[in-house]
């Protein structure tokens, strides 16, 4: 088969849709209707947190960097999906397929990036509670806010330029939407720069982070168990959305390992249409109700908009 550079291939097609017949339909509205709860659920509470002094708390403004990359992912998959329902044909061209793979690995990172820095906030307002205002100050949450940010962006050009600059074999991708290693898969060229980077990167940095988030929760629980009872409401109240937002992103990493790195053509066509979509949809749609409907302060604000109370 003759190799092409992948800067000439002009599109890719995804094999892994099938003919609904009149069901697209309800499919294509169920799919936005899911995609307006999400946008509204997390615009709300960006505007929320940044037009209430009362919420321009480190805690607060980490929330508010979680819900615009869920804004970010979200975008970059759901109006992609609802054309492809609608459609015949399906096929993306090359410079939007690898624009779409920009936006989703960027919001995988700075996710885990964000989970990561929440839990050291946790962790020094539960066990550190008298030094937290002056070791969580505004500028230190900014900074931590943009290297949230910074990094997984840095990393994912990076990649995506390792990615563009293979030599394929063909341009099918057997997912639902655009994957680097789907992409990487179709190299006729040698990819051992893309699997060394990709190593490096998972074990050095994502490896460090999980580490991080452990040793939080590690002392934080130490705290709840060897504390007082107002200690132990404190943690619950504050740690249990963000420890069910981190088990939900865990599955949602654990799922997108299965179906990328395993051959899954023998297991039912929903199953692995739900293991797609299960990382890039139930954490925008999980987070806002969790926070929303845990945080006190957060949950009073909503009402108050919402049934016009003061």
């Amino acid at each position: 088969m003759m190799m092409i550079n992948s800067t000439q291939v002009s599109y890719f097609t995804f094999s892994a849709y099938f003919d609904l017949g009149h069901l697209k339909y309800l499919l294509f509205m169920i799919v936005m209707c899911i995609y307006v709860v999400i946008v509204g659920s997390n615009l709300l509470l960006i505007v929320v947190i940044c037009m209430n002094r009362s919420l321009h708390e480190p805690m607060y403004l980490f929330l508010c960097s979680l819900f615009v990359n869920e804004l970010f992912g979200s975008t970059g998959l759901f109006p992609f999906l609802l054309v492809q329902i609608l459609s015949d044909i399906h096929t993306l061209s090359a410079p939007l397929c690898f624009l779409q793979i920009f936006s989703l690995y960027t919001y995988g990172n700075v996710q885990f990036y964000n989970l990561a820095v929440m839990s050291y906030d946790r962790y020094l307002a539960i066990c550190c509670p008298l030094q937290y205002n002056t070791r969580m100050v505004f500028n230190k949450a900014a900074m931590l806010i943009a290297v949230t940010w910074l990094i997984p962006l840095l990393n994912i050009l990076v990649m995506m330029s390792l990615s563009a600059s293979l030599q394929l074999c063909g341009n099918i991708i057997d997912r639902l939407f655009c994957n680097n290693y789907s992409v990487v898969k179709l190299a006729c060229s040698d990819t051992t720069v893309n699997n060394i980077y990709g190593l490096v990167y998972t074990f050095i940095v994502l490896f460090g982070l999980a580490i991080l988030i452990l040793y939080s929760y590690v002392r934080i629980f130490r705290v709840c168990f060897s504390g007082c009872k107002q200690t132990r409401q404190k943690a619950v109240s504050t740690c249990t959305p963000h420890l069910a937002s981190l088990l939900n992103f865990s599955f949602g990493v654990f799922f997108e390992i299965v179906q990328s790195r395993f051959d899954m053509n023998r297991a039912p066509i929903l199953l692995r249409t739900f293991l797609s979509l299960y990382f890039l949809t139930c954490q925008p749609l999980f987070n806002p109700l969790m926070y929303g409907l845990n945080l006190t302060k957060i949950r009073i604000i909503c009402k108050s908009l919402v049934f016009g109370q003061m």
